[in-house]
């Protein structure tokens, strides 16, 4: 729930900056005759993002065992990706997101056509909603525990609504550069963890070598497949199932934070641990690139967020 809750927070907060910048952007000009139109296309991209996660969420029901694996473990893959785009992108982008935004609205307003309009306020959401569902849909599928996952996701999100709100009128200050960069750094630990949980899903559907194929190596001992250094590289890396119950309440938080699993295979841990010192190196270095430098003796910068005219700063 916590996971979830700061993910819908997170990308809800994005969202909520995006669609005030537009909204603030066409008060100036005197132009709220164009606001409908505006909410029409957020509200088609809202429309999109819960669609598509009710097609995930009940179509699988019609699917084989080994159909629903391939398919979590690939659209799995597909937010991994989604989400490590968006990290970099935020980075680079995000000090012009607030130009190009009421760019859009410039060139929208001068073609006069209704759908132009309404395409400037659906691209602005649909990217996070569909990686916002990807995301949590994949979540939901590993933690197995859907209402307190999809709980924590509302709340996020609602809290998210609120708080852009709140900012927009001025009566929340918010150091929103220093948000977004501890919550991208989470980001790449979930998505490291989403990445774990899609290598079972294709290992489980054969997809992928591991415990669940004829390439398992095999404990001459116990005739199950082996666990630890004699397993490399397609058994179990470890199994500590018996100790850390799967499931339980610590395996959840562990699964949540830092994606760890009580039993994962070499591969699992291969992966999520190339995908954190990659990722996790490139978005540091990333950060310490864009920190400003500060003359020797000058003031320290103040906490406070900037105003919603500077929110694409952020």
């Amino acid at each position: 729930m916590l996971a979830t809750f700061l993910i819908g927070l997170r990308e809800g907060l994005e969202a909520a900056l995006v669609v005030g910048i537009l909204v603030a952007y066409l008060r100036r000009l005197g132009r709220q005759d164009a606001l409908p139109k505006m909410w029409a296309g957020v509200g088609l991209a809202i429309a999109l993002a819960l669609g598509i996660g009710a097609v995930l969420t009940f179509g699988a029901y019609e699917l084989t065992f080994q159909a629903q694996e391939l398919i979590g473990g690939g659209l799995s893959l597909l937010a991994v990706a989604m989400v490590t785009w968006m990290i970099f992108w935020m980075q680079r982008a995000g000090r012009s997101m607030k130009a190009t935004l009421e760019g859009g609205i410039d060139r929208a307003l001068t073609a006069g056509g209704l759908w132009a309009l309404i395409a400037i306020g659906f691209v602005s959401v649909a990217r996070e909603g569909i990686e916002t569902t990807l995301l949590l849909w994949s979540m939901v599928q590993s933690f197995g525990d859907a209402p307190s996952a999809l709980l924590g996701a509302l709340l996020g999100l609602v809290a998210a609504v609120i708080i852009g709100w709140l900012i927009a009128r001025g009566a929340l200050r918010l150091d929103l550069r220093r948000f977004f960069a501890w919550t991208g750094g989470f980001l790449v630990i979930v998505a490291a963890g989403v990445l774990a949980y899609a290598l079972m899903d294709l290992q489980e559907a054969g997809a992928l070598p591991g415990p669940f194929t004829a390439l398992a190596p095999i404990d001459a001992v116990t005739g199950g497949v082996a666990v630890g250094w004699a397993a490399f590289p397609f058994g179990w890396a470890f199994d500590v199932s018996a100790t850390i119950a799967p499931g339980g309440p610590l395996a959840s938080i562990l699964q949540a934070t830092v994606g760890f699993m009580p039993a994962m295979t070499w591969l699992q841990v291969i992966g999520w641990g190339l995908y954190i010192s990659i990722v996790g190196w490139l978005y540091i270095r990333g950060l310490r690139s864009r920190r400003p430098s500060k003359p020797h003796g000058s003031p320290e910068p103040s906490s406070e967020s900037p105003s919603l005219s500077q929110q694409g700063a952020a």
